[in-house]
């Protein structure tokens, strides 16, 4: 809910947030009223502010964010181990791993101690996020974070932070439209978002997971080539060598395809909400390649770099801009059990979380906090942009507190960070 006031004698009005504030007036977007406009006559300055907090009650919420734009970011399978231990000794050989060429890959990533080795395979990770943001799900140091929905595969996690809460009938990785309203459909429904809101994803089955035909975002898959690219342009470009790249997979293809088509329709199109799916992580590690994980979670790793250089490079993005970066579920551990995730699967529930942006305190990687939930990622989301997702949907997880602003909150853990 945002709020702007002032007092002269023009009346209040309670309106959506498409409507331009009149000078020295009220206006309070979504208030609950959506197609309505309440209008309270001019009054002196005390009963128009009696009236104010009668009508808005406890829940009114006068704390303001910079963020303008949001980035969710998914990397499909990526493991909590490997973000913060770095890669994994026992499967890095051929055997547990299938790693023909184990001295080039311990040469790129085996280090001496997690610190190093998580910071050879994630540089911005750890360079800029845990500098400058906050790292969460590092049970080795009392941070947690897990998924709900308890089926610990794709479409169920992707349902749990598109819609914060788990949901039964949601039970395969099918071409099945969600019949759940995302949080970006609904945010998508408000005129500030409207039309700006668009999907990058690596698997011919996330638009159904948005129900792009209903909700109307575009979601480029390079199968469905949602939003279309102008003829002669960066976009179209790629969508070219999408065609002529001799595919691996049935129903997917390489990342880098997806980091490139953002960038190209961000740059023209200047949207407020973006989703970009990465999923060569799962992919790889389904098919027992631990050296092709790393290297696509080292990539993955570049393509944020680029992606948040160009948003810092831009008008109407620097500055105003937050990243989520998240996985759909984890996996298992050992030489086997890394391979896999599902019901079945013991540790696969687990996740990790990272954010970066100017409303969210610089803490680094926390330790020793309260646990956080994959429910929690959609209000999160939309807390960020000035949005009260939680109070419309509560069924869904409340937003996590420590990624928000909060006045006088005192920093931990990470003593060389700063607030910017």
């Amino acid at each position: 809910m945002k709020l702007t006031m002032a007092f002269n004698s023009q009346p209040l009005h309670l309106g959506r947030s498409n409507e331009s504030p009149r000078p020295f007036g009220f206006r309070i977007s979504d208030f609950g009223f959506p197609g309505r406009r309440l209008v309270i006559p001019a009054a002196p300055r005390c009963l128009v502010l009696a009236a104010l907090l009668l009508l808005t009650g406890p829940s009114l919420n006068a704390t303001s964010t910079k963020t303008e734009n949001v980035f969710l970011i998914t990397v499909d399978g990526l493991r909590w181990q490997e973000v913060f231990g770095g890669a994994e000794a026992l499967l890095m050989d051929n055997q547990n791993g299938g790693v023909a060429d184990t001295n080039r890959l311990r040469q790129m990533f085996g280090r001496e101690t997690p610190v190093e080795r998580r910071a050879a395979l994630l540089p911005f990770f750890w360079s800029v996020i845990a500098q400058q943001g906050q790292l969460h799900g590092n049970q080795n140091k009392g941070s947690t974070a897990v998924l709900t929905n308890g089926k610990k595969f794709t479409y169920p996690g992707f349902n749990e932070i598109f819609t914060g809460f788990a949901d039964d009938r949601i039970d395969k990785n099918e071409k099945r439209n969600n019949p759940n309203v995302s949080v970006l459909e609904w945010l998508h429904r408000k005129p500030a978002f409207t039309n700006r809101v668009a999907g990058f994803a690596n698997w011919d089955v996330h638009p159904y997971i948005l129900n792009a035909g209903r909700s109307g975002i575009p979601v480029w898959t390079g199968y469905e080539k949602t939003p279309t690219a102008k003829r002669g342009s960066r976009l179209e470009l790629v969508e070219k060598l999408f065609r002529d790249t001799t595919p691996l997979w049935p129903d997917m293809n390489f990342d880098s395809f997806y980091l490139h088509a953002a960038v190209e329709y961000v740059t023209e199109k200047r949207p407020r909400l973006v989703w970009i799916a990465f999923s060569e992580t799962d992919e790889w590690a389904h098919e027992s390649r631990y050296d092709r994980y790393l290297v696509a979670a080292r990539k993955m790793d570049d393509y944020v770099k680029t992606l948040w250089l160009t948003v810092q490079s831009l008008r109407g993005y620097r500055g105003k801009t937050t990243f989520i970066l998240t996985c759909d579920h984890g996996r298992g551990s050992g030489p086997s059990e890394w391979k896999n995730h599902g019901a079945n699967v013991a540790g696969a529930e687990n996740i990790w979380l990272a954010v970066l942006g100017p409303d969210t305190p610089p803490l680094g990687e926390r330790t020793n906090v309260a646990p956080i939930g994959q429910n929690q990622i959609a209000a999160t989301l939309a807390a960020l942009v000035g949005e009260d997702y939680h109070a419309a949907v509560p069924r869904s997880g409340p937003p996590i507190a420590d990624l928000l602003p909060v006045a006088g909150r005192t920093l931990k853990n990470n003593p060389a960070a700063r607030p910017r």
